[in-house]
């Protein structure tokens, strides 16, 4: 290993890098081991499991990907809710492969032409989305490539009661991107909270770096007796003021767009929820050729110098039915909204998901079910040299790594008075 590598590869899975859940100690395992009661290999499904206080989540290797994330509604009953499968075996095998809960890498969302410029040198990349006949294979490059990141098994290089870390070398010329680079990503469970970190080395050549998290939420674990949708979800992004524009196939077009107040994706002057709109025909197309819905990337515009962890979620998710509350922390200038209108029924509900016994509705993902949030840089911020993303997006060997911080705090609301401020009912 480089020592540059190990170097990071230390400080990305040093105790000092992971917050402990109070009153815990710290001790890592590699291998088999056993750590404070939980073996640091996978259960009978292929899962991982991790522990806080009030929460706790199952990861899998494929993808580094997030399967399980349990706690208690204000009725104090236990749901999960994320996306996934039930046995980790599933994730490989699924034609439709939603990137259910999963690390989007080299480059997460989408590239232009799947191609992008550096230092005067064009590289052209596997595309994998929006085939036509002259492109069989796609025009764009979508989570970096038909064989990205998330669709490949890492390596799990640090296991603790509440702290899970993995680890990828992509190498030189995979999926047509230069260099090789090496990461590794950590998930901690603390007080009913979940961080992660990614780090991104570029080891031998100048390359992008942009990831996120892909993960699916319903807050209400698909149990709501009401709907089996998140349209109910309220949602603010109290930063986000202007979005990216995009084309019909969701590619940016350069624009900065403001997003006016009262305007359909203006969810930063007040809450919410996702489906206020839906009635309105203007929403058609909204997300893409003939879709009505979100796929939108917003801007988070704080003013510099700030603090992450300290200046105020940039986004807040709540169900009134579960009293559910998700306030997001990031480091990232730039946030992924996805209301799942590509869902179509045909996905089934994990065994720890859902309504039992009820005839009218059955236990699967169905359009809208879901929200997806991810915490990035501005999408396709490599083929927009205006934008002056370079420096967040664009990596060589002895530069500073890429860097993703994140923390997922939960609360529980059983009033409306959380939603008008930073503090939780």
């Amino acid at each position: 290993m480089h020592t540059a590598v190990f170097a990071i590869a230390l400080w990305a899975t040093s105790a000092l890098a992971r917050p402990q859940v109070p009153g815990e100690s710290f001790t890592g395992t590699v291998g088999n081991d056993t750590v404070a009661g939980i073996s640091s290999g996978p259960d009978a499904n292929g899962k991982y499991e991790i522990c806080g206080i009030g929460i706790r989540a199952n990861f899998i290797a494929y993808g580094a990907s997030i399967s399980n994330l349990f706690l208690n509604d204000t009725s104090g009953i236990e749901r999960d809710v994320v996306g996934g499968f039930d046995n980790a075996s599933y994730y490989g095998v699924d034609r439709q492969h939603p990137h259910f809960g999963g690390v989007p890498g080299r480059y997460a969302n989408r590239i232009k032409n799947s191609s992008f410029v550096i230092d005067g040198e064009t590289f052209n990349i596997l595309p994998n989305e929006n085939p036509t006949p002259d492109h069989p294979h796609g025009i764009d490059t979508l989570h970096g490539g038909p064989d990205g990141w998330d669709w490949r098994n890492w390596t799990l290089v640090a296991h603790t009661h509440n702290s899970i870390t993995f680890s990828l070398t992509d190498p030189d010329g995979d999926q047509g991107f230069p260099g090789e680079v090496v990461s590794y990503v950590t998930y901690t469970l603390g007080n009913m909270t979940w961080d992660l970190r990614m780090v991104a080395i570029a080891t031998t050549k100048v390359t992008p770096i942009m990831l996120s998290s892909h993960t699916y939420w319903n807050l209400d674990g698909y149990a709501n007796n009401e709907t089996g949708t998140a349209l109910n979800h309220s949602l603010w992004l109290p930063y986000a003021g202007q979005r990216i524009g995009t084309d019909p196939i969701l590619i940016p077009t350069g624009d900065i767009l403001a997003n006016q107040p009262g305007s359909l994706n203006d969810f930063y002057s007040a809450p919410k929820q996702i489906g206020a709109n839906f009635s309105n025909p203007d929403l058609v197309g909204n997300c893409g050729f003939n879709c009505t819905g979100y796929d939108t990337a917003y801007v988070n515009n704080r003013q510099a110098p700030y603090d992450w962890r300290e200046e105020g979620p940039v986004a807040r998710l709540r169900s009134a039915w579960s009293g559910i509350q998700l306030d997001v922390f990031s480091d990232q200038d730039a946030f992924q909204v996805y209301s799942c209108g590509g869902q179509n029924g045909s996905m089934a509900l994990k065994s720890t998901q859902g309504l039992h016994g009820v005839a009218d509705r059955p236990r699967t993902i169905q359009q809208y079910g879901c929200v997806v949030m991810e915490v990035e840089d501005y999408i396709d911020g490599i083929n927009q040299p205006e934008w002056g993303r370079d420096k967040k997006q664009i990596f060589g060997p002895g530069d500073e790594p890429f860097l993703l911080q994140a923390s997922y705090k939960f609360s529980l609301n059983d009033t409306a008075v959380g939603l008008l401020g930073f503090g939780s009912g």
